[in-house]
């Protein structure tokens, strides 16, 4: 029932299906409470939390994956190349937690959540999960680090944030530009003009409205060598699943794009999609006919504890342009000397 829902949400929102006059009244009415939510944080009526240290928000305006955790990926291995200690700050979707909790590399991911167990297995940084993102950045505060970068979090305002990133698919876009339910949009596409950086996942061409008060960036991804999960010690080449077919397993915002991305590589494939976060059990994979299976590094923290020989992982590197984001980069290292100048 839930994925047919999903599925014609989709429809309605991507591909121009009946529907949306429907739920504008929902969609007004989500609109004021939102706008009314922001203006309380805005005018002082809510609590806004400052940290001492620089906060990098990184979050998109639609539901649905637009390439977050990548960008997040990207800016962590970045500040880390410049010796900075960084801390990633995440809800850890479907997990109930009151109180900030560090991942740390041991634990499953459904205590704390498959993107970010997948940060701290990928990066090696502190890694918080916390609905309260305010506490959470005071967890990573209490652990020394020397900036945050939040993964998603964009409508999260009790924490106040130094530098805002809007990731957008370039492919889908806003959709049918209307709020939810309506439409896919957490806040309307005015709020661009507000935000520091754009960040368009899948090139920029054509989409020169899509940028912050300091510019846009765009990022590609690439697919590195594949990574047996069961042994992250065994790698094999992606070509070398060319002459055999592969089970392509996505459970991500958009798992078109992670199959278009091994089809691109000259691989032959069956597409198995799954709901963004799915939990994953041996049912879902036992393909009898025994073919590898390729899935993207967010699924594959959730299968470590049924594994099998043929089970691999696809890690993928991301690429900002211009410049490798050294722009982006540089204003964020800026942020860290202006909070070590600031009193208190």
């Amino acid at each position: 029932m839930v994925s047919r829902l999903r599925r014609w949400l989709e429809g309605v929102w991507y591909e121009g299906r009946s529907g949306a006059a429907l739920l504008a009244p929902l969609a007004v009415l989500f609109g004021f409470v939102s706008n009314l939510r922001r203006l309380a944080y805005r005018w002082g009526l809510r609590p806004r939390y400052r940290a001492s240290v620089p906060v990098v928000i990184v979050g998109n305006l639609s539901v649905g994956g637009t390439g977050k955790s990548p960008v997040v990926a990207a800016l962590v291995d970045a500040l880390q190349r410049r010796g900075l200690r960084v801390g990633i700050l995440a809800r850890g979707y479907g997990v109930k937690l009151r109180e900030p909790r560090e991942v740390l590399p041991g634990v499953a991911a459904s205590e704390v959540g498959d993107e970010p167990l997948m940060h701290a297995l990928a990066s090696g940084a502190r890694v918080v999960v916390c609905p309260d993102r305010a506490a959470g950045a005071r967890h990573l505060e209490s652990l020394g680090v020397d900036v945050i970068v939040a993964d998603d979090g964009l409508q999260h305002y009790g924490l106040d944030r130094d530098l805002e990133i809007v990731v957008i698919d370039a492919l889908r876009g806003f959709g049918n530009g209307r709020l939810l339910p309506a439409g896919p949009l957490r806040e309307p596409a005015t709020r661009l003009a507000s935000v520091d950086y754009v960040i368009v996942n899948g090139g920029s061409q054509g989409h020169a409205a899509w940028v912050g008060r300091y510019g846009q960036l765009e990022l590609r991804l690439f697919p590195a060598a594949a990574r047996r999960v069961d042994d992250p010690r065994q790698w094999r080449a992606l070509e070398s699943f060319r002459d055999q077919r592969v089970h392509a397993v996505a459970a991500i915002g958009n798992p078109q794009r992670f199959f278009d991305l091994l089809r691109q590589s000259g691989l032959e494939i069956e597409e198995h999609a799954f709901a963004d976060h799915h939990v994953f059990a041996p049912a879902d994979l036992a393909f009898e006919d025994g073919g590898a299976i390729l899935m993207t590094s967010k699924d594959a923290v959730k299968c470590r504890s049924f594994t099998q020989e043929r089970m691999w992982e696809l890690p993928v590197t991301a690429r900002l342009s211009p410049d490798e984001g050294q722009g982006l980069i540089d204003r964020i290292c800026a942020l860290l000397v202006s909070h070590q100048k600031s009193p208190g």
